[in-house]
């Protein structure tokens, strides 16, 4: 278009000089003062261009958001995939309107602060965390300093100390999505696919709040059925080859809630349990597609679009302090035939029929 317009330019000029020189010399020296006069004309036109061009892009208010991921797995990998097409569906652009800093721990919880800390030095105007032991780290870093933060991914932020409450935390800028599922269903879920389990394996970090809380909810969902808990711990992904072994022999089932430390690990897990003929049952439906059995769970990459429609609410004026921390909303029943059979287990035909999703790998 630019060069469309300097050209049009430079024919209209080219006609008038042409036609107010042509009898004022020869035609060398008309040409020559021709050729000058267009090539100051050119320059003119592009200088006034650039102007507008410039103009234009002053108008535009590019937005900056920093994203703090824990560790790099499919569900996590979605939940920040989910919120960067939900701001752009909200008109947040990266490359046009919006920049996006990324940045992804793998794990190493001694980056979690020098993360938050540089987002806050940078004065992003929204901060996504996506896991609990990073978030806590950005809402630190963040606090007195104006800039809201948007979490994703976290099964219970109230017993993290995140918010006060899911609905009001005014003496909180931090708000987002929580991925807490029922636990008691993954129990039944279990029964009806591996009847008479007397034991169930879980493997977690301890030190991650959300896995704490998730395995007490088993016990829980467990003990109401007779149903005895084995638990091994992790504190890297590393170690979950290890702790898998050491339930071998010792449960009938094994389960595992949204723990990103195993997560992470999951195929040294699954390959355990199909050494061991052990039926696996993870929470969410990314790992049942990498070889779990089946679990009533999320996509994660709709709980991060949940959680990127809070960040575009809060970018067009919106006060973090005053929108309700969200539960996940769609959870559906995805199930691994493949696996099951690998596991040596048999769906009944009623979950096949009412499962959502079905994996045949």
């Amino acid at each position: 278009m630019k060069k469309l317009l300097i050209w049009m330019f430079a024919v209209v000029i080219v006609v008038s000089l042409a036609i107010g020189v042509g009898c004022k010399g020869t035609v060398e020296e008309a040409l020559e003062e021709v050729v000058e006069e267009l090539e100051e004309a050119v320059e003119e036109v592009e200088e006034a261009i650039e102007e507008v061009e410039e103009a234009i892009e002053e108008e535009v208010e590019v937005k900056k958001i920093g994203i703090t991921q824990v560790v790099s797995h499919p569900a996590l990998d979605a939940a920040r995939e989910g919120a960067i097409a939900a701001l752009a569906d909200n008109g947040y652009v990266e490359g046009d309107n919006l920049e996006i800093d990324y940045q992804n721990s793998e794990g190493d919880g001694s980056l979690f602060d020098t993360i938050a800390q540089k987002f806050v030095g940078d004065k992003v105007d929204v901060i996504i965390s996506i896991a609990t032991p990073n978030t806590l780290s950005a809402i630190a870093a963040a606090k007195d300093t104006g800039i809201p933060v948007v979490f994703s991914a976290i099964t219970d932020p109230i017993g993290a100390g995140m918010v006060e409450s899911w609905e009001s935390h005014p003496n909180d800028n931090v708000t987002g999505v929580s991925d807490m599922i029922v636990v008691d269903d993954d129990v039944d879920l279990i029964t009806q696919i591996v009847p008479g389990v007397k034991t169930i394996g879980t493997l977690f970090n301890n030190g991650e709040a959300n896995s704490v809380f998730l395995v007490e909810e088993l016990k829980k969902a467990c003990d109401a059925l007779g149903i005895e808990v084995v638990e091994a711990t992790v504190s890297t992904s590393a170690d979950v080859l290890t702790a898998a072994q050491s339930l071998v022999g010792q449960v009938d089932a094994i389960w595992i809630g949204t723990d990103n430390t195993v997560v992470s690990g999951l195929e040294a897990l699954i390959g355990v349990c199909e050494e061991e003929s052990i039926p696996l049952f993870p929470s969410d439906n990314e790992s049942i597609e990498r070889g779990g059995i089946a679990a009533y769970g999320f996509d994660y990459y709709d709980i991060g679009y949940q959680t990127g429609e809070i960040v575009a609410k809060i970018l067009g004026g919106a006060d973090a302090t005053e929108i309700p921390v969200e539960k996940g909303k769609v959870i559906s029943l995805t199930i691994n035939t493949a696996a099951a059979e690998r596991l040596g287990v048999t769906i009944p035909q009623e979950l096949l029929d009412a499962a959502e999703t079905v994996y045949e790998n």
